[in-house]
């Protein structure tokens, strides 16, 4: 692979504009070999330079200007090798800013040297662009470390508190009286709590040993002098001073429906206890704020590692196309400033390891470096052979229940009407699942394969977000057991002598939704579990709205459900035949009772109400009025759906009205909040006409074709109001079927560009980790 493809592919997305632009400069060398091949034999005097060249330098003279003034430290001297003393680097100091880097080309008067003066004008704007946003950045993370180290200081005065506090009054003491300072009397393994030693039986560390803050220890030291400082930290151990926690309060995060009733009673942050339960949820949320720490350092790491490779890598192309030397001048000042010469991170890294692995997993190292550097899922030939196989079979099946229905003129079968009103329904519930499934294997594809960072954007833990080939496995697996049940259940003759179906056949649907049960809450550790508890944790957040703070993957999956109207009704109807009907002889009357007409409404709702509940929670929460607007929209598609219910069990003209006028309000304002709010697109004034201005698929037509398609398929709303459900040779089932499977269609469309304009919103925000809250809240009026 060339390192052009390499670099891009190991950028990381939420920072792709803050990196050297390889490809451009790596253009203008193109151009200058191609403007040396044309102008060689020319003589002296240049000639006029054509095509994409000239195009680049007459932008960069309008960008930044060729006649700009230089001020270096030093003036240009000349060596004997004129081929080794090319460029002359400098450093200046200006208003406002440290370090910026110019250079001074000082072969321009040869033949194209305005060209290369281009080149490395260019150069400098992409050096300080990308050491400009490390420091940035590494401002941000030792901001980030000295708070962290703060709560780790609460976090283990906590812990001798809860576990020792006889031990930790002493403390107190010894702290307190000054003629105590003999170490024997304090001394670390008798504070320590027994949870925080090591197995071997020596004591851990505190937070002071690993502290992660002082500009001293960030300073350049030598080996020899970090070695003897650690000894004399190891030699002058004193534990986390108890007092700490006199001027902190537990930040208690309403997680759980008590915890957010609790706190909308008081209405602020809780005192310490001292109690377990606060200890166990102050560690839950600090290791967690270490690892997303953690993952931040090393994409920094990361960051630094590649511009400078990158940097590299262009300069010895630049000596390979003009026969130069200059890469060397270049590459020492690339090295020698903070970008290259910088090891801030990498200490960073250490302390951090350290502590994790000495205070949240009893000094195991690699149990903690499994947390923190959690390993990719390995791609298995498995995974593609059983999706194949699976897929072949479902085709198979399918073939085989058109001939079935075929040879034995089910079509035409008196019977037709009896299995489409009770059987059909049963089986169509799998068919909405894997049609939502297929869809969202697609997305997956096309988020990887156009860079959208899915899996931070959804929260999955590292590693265990799933790819598209076992999205595709799960679906083509549940296809193979609805179409293997529904072709064993095509039969629509009684049996003359029993006036009845075989029970074991009209059980087949009701056993494969246990199935489906027993393998969504499987507890084992197989077929994804931690996806699928991911799925049951995001799905109980959305029912229990909004005693749950609202995250991305919960309003997401609300969105989900409500394309699933249909499914979700499937699933009572299951009740109703099963329960009160008589699935013997495939006959069920309770679907004409007003109770179960009323939870035929009630039950639709639900997604809907979630996701209302939902907005009003950011409402309240963020004070954006976007979501009262947002609240709004579920609240007028709540009352569509609920008029066109009516006027399907009632019929009459008012209701045709009432459920004409509602259904068209929520079509358009559904419709105007997919596109424009939703998507980001529509926009007059961007760079791209009515659309927006990044975009990700390289196809404008594409984002057309989906507008379009989105308008279209919203319009299915209105199926029931101009019953368009009157064709003729289709039941109603069928077309309801049908209507069903659009909406989920146009879900998984708005899927992939909901989720685009999510990842572009955070590539412009250079997010790239998530808000951990923090355990511990420092009062700092008390402080002080």
């Amino acid at each position: 692979m060339k390192f052009g493809k390499e670099f891009a592919s190991q950028m990381v997305p939420e920072w792709q504009e803050a990196y050297m632009d390889y490809n451009y400069l790596k253009g203008v060398l193109k151009d200058i070999s191609c403007f040396k091949k044309k102008n060689a034999p020319l003589p002296e005097v240049a000639a006029t330079p054509k095509g994409s060249l000239k195009r680049r330098i007459s932008m960069y003279r309008a960008f930044s200007g060729l006649q700009s003034r230089f001020s270096f430290k030093g003036s240009p001297g000349r060596s004997d090798n004129e081929d080794e003393e090319v460029i002359l680097v400098s450093s200046l100091q200006q208003e406002g800013s440290q370090g910026h880097h110019q250079t001074m080309f000082l072969m321009s008067s040869e033949q194209g040297g305005e060209y290369e003066m281009v080149f490395f004008r260019r150069l400098d704007d992409e050096f300080n662009k990308v050491i400009t946003f490390y420091k940035k950045k590494v401002g941000e993370v030792k901001a980030e470390a000295d708070e962290l180290s703060k709560q780790m200081d609460a976090l283990i005065a906590l812990r001798i508190m809860v576990d020792k506090p006889s031990i930790a009054m002493h403390s107190d003491q010894v702290m307190m009286d000054p003629s105590t300072n003999d170490d024997s009397t304090l001394s670390p393994a008798s504070v320590v709590p027994t949870h925080m030693r090591s197995p071997g039986g020596s004591h851990m560390e505190a937070i002071q040993e690993v502290e992660m803050t002082g500009e001293e220890i960030l300073e350049e030291e030598s080996t020899s002098e970090k070695r003897e400082k650690a000894k004399k930290n190891l030699m002058g151990f004193r534990p986390a001073p108890i007092e700490i926690l006199d001027n902190v309060k537990i930040n208690i995060d309403p997680a759980t429906p008590i915890s957010t009733l609790k706190n909308v009673i008081k209405c602020s942050k809780a005192n310490l206890k001292f109690s377990k339960d606060e200890l166990r949820k102050a560690e839950e949320q600090m290791k967690k704020a270490l690892v997303e720490f953690y993952k931040k350092l090393r994409l920094l790491k990361s960051y630094r590692f590649l511009n400078v490779l990158a940097f590299s890598k262009i300069l010895k192309k630049y000596d390979k196309t003009t026969s130069r030397k200059a890469s060397k001048s270049y590459s020492d000042m690339v090295d020698k400033s903070d970008l290259g010469n910088s090891d801030e991170i990498n200490k960073l890294i250490e302390r951090v390891e350290v502590t994790f692995v000495k205070h949240f997993v009893n000094g195991n190292r690699r149990k903690g470096m499994k947390y923190l550097r959690p390993q990719a899922k390995r791609e298995t030939h498995r995974v593609t052979f059983f999706m194949g196989l699976f897929s072949g079979c479902s085709i198979a099946l399918v073939a085989a229940i058109v001939v079935a229905i075929r040879a034995g003129h089910l079509l035409e079968h008196v019977g037709r009407g009896q299995y489409m009103d009770n059987i059909f329904p049963l089986y169509s519930l799998f068919g909405y699942i894997v049609l939502h499934m297929l869809m969202y294997g697609a997305n997956v594809y096309y988020w990887k394969r156009f860079r959208v960072n899915y899996p931070f954007i959804f929260g999955f833990k590292q590693g265990t977000e799933l790819g598209y080939k076992q999205v595709f496995l799960l679906a083509s697996g549940l296809s193979v057991l609805a179409l293997a049940a529904a072709l064993s259940n095509l039969d629509m003759d009684m049996n003359p002598t029993t006036k009845s179906f075989e029970t074991m056949k009209e059980l087949i649907p009701l056993l494969l939704v246990f199935v489906l049960i027993l393998i969504t809450f499987c507890p084992l550790n197989i077929l994804y579990r931690s996806s699928r508890f991911f799925l049951l944790r995001t799905a109980w957040h959305c029912l229990c709205a909004p005693l749950y703070k609202v995250t991305l993957p919960d309003f997401i999956l609300a969105d989900q459900l409500t394309s699933q109207v249909q499914a979700i009704r499937s699933l009572q109807f299951y009740v109703c035949y099963y329960v009160w009907g008589n699935f013997k002889t495939r006959s069920s009357t309770c679907q004409d009772s007003s109770v179960y007409q009323i939870l035929y409404i009630v039950v639709a709702i639900i997604p809907f109400w979630s996701r209302f509940i939902q907005c009003l929670r950011r409402l309240f929460e963020e004070k954006d009025s976007m979501q009262g607007l947002n609240s709004l929209k579920y609240f007028s598609t709540i009352v569509a759906l609920v008029m066109r219910t009516l006027y399907d069990q009632k019929r009459g003209t008012f209701w045709k009205v009432m459920a004409a006028s509602t259904s068209g309000i929520t079509t358009v304002a559904n419709t105007y909040w997919d596109l424009v709010i939703d998507w980001g697109l529509l926009q007059r004034n961007s760079k791209n006409p009515w659309l927006r201005d990044k975009l990700l698929v390289p196809h404008k037509i594409v984002y057309f074709v989906a507008i379009v398609l989105d308008i279209l398929l919203r319009l299915v709303w209105m199926q029931l109001v101009l019953d368009f459900q009157e064709l003729p040779h289709l039941h109603k089932k069928a077309f309801v079927a049908i209507v069903a499977c659009l909406e989920i269609l146009r879900r998984g469309l708005w899927n992939f560009f909901r989720l685009e304009n999510e990842h572009l919103n955070n590539v412009g925000k250079y997010r790239v980790s998530k808000s951990v809250p923090l355990p511990f809240n420092y009062d700092e009026d008390k402080s002080m």
